[in-house]
């Protein structure tokens, strides 16, 4: 009886340990495990023969398996709470961008009351450019041909069509294609300018909103005060 108790614990023990490394994320699982685990141990301990007791060095594994799941459970809490802690703090962070003008990565804008800008920088300046806006559709909704200085500068397109129409509020994104007095083509690296409106705190990360535009929190360059006037 003695034996069969303890080949049925060291089978589920290793079973256990096996398990519980392969989904070491799933803290539900290595709670169970941890359970199952210190059950068969007593039960072993309460039903061995005294005159036959279990090999110790077997006995000794158990009990370093026993203490790599408990120390697994408690990394596991502490991890969760570090990962709260942070989460919180981010999401403060966020709620303060609230009312700010911000600028950030990205090729898309948000057209609001006849007025969507972006931040655009050519590596140096270029005497020809070709600025296209498109619409969410990927439609080619205007264009426009101006020069670029060197350095960062604002562009704002007043929602009108090639067409003279007016296009309705919502996100567009904007391409340039730039050339220099010779003809080479200038890189211009475009961002977008708009105030935060709401702050969307479902996802795993905050995520800043422009009108319906979305913008992650991490792509932000630079924060300035609302141009609303207040």
């Amino acid at each position: 009886m003695t034996s069969g108790i303890s080949s049925a614990t060291t089978t589920s023990s290793t079973s256990s340990t096996a398990s519980s490394g392969s989904a070491s994320g799933n803290a539900t699982e290595i709670a169970s495990n941890f359970t199952q685990f210190l059950t068969l141990l007593t039960t072993q301990l309460k039903n061995q023969n005294p005159l036959d007791p279990m090999d110790t060095n077997q006995f000794t594994q158990q009990l370093v398996q026993f203490a790599g799941v408990e120390q697994q459970l408690k990394t596991n809490d502490r991890l969760d709470s570090i990962l709260s802690a942070s989460q919180s703090a981010s999401s403060a962070s966020a709620t303060s961008y609230i009312g700010k003008t911000i600028t950030a990565d990205g090729s898309s804008s948000q057209l609001s009351k006849g007025s969507a800008a972006w931040t655009l920088e050519p590596a140096r300046a270029a005497s020809k450019a070709v600025i296209t806006i498109l619409d969410s559709k990927n439609n080619v909704v205007a264009t426009q041909s101006t020069s670029l200085s060197a350095g960062s500068q604002t562009y704002t397109w007043n929602g009108k069509t090639s067409a003279g129409l007016t296009s309705p509020d919502g996100t567009y994104s904007i391409k340039v294609s730039a050339y220099d007095a010779t003809g080479a083509s200038v890189a211009v690296d475009t961002s977008l300018s708009g105030t935060v409106d709401e702050v969307d705190l479902s996802g795993t990360t905050p995520i800043l909103m422009i009108g319906s535009q979305k913008v992650p929190l991490g792509s932000v360059q630079s924060i300035g005060l609302s141009t609303s006037g207040t």
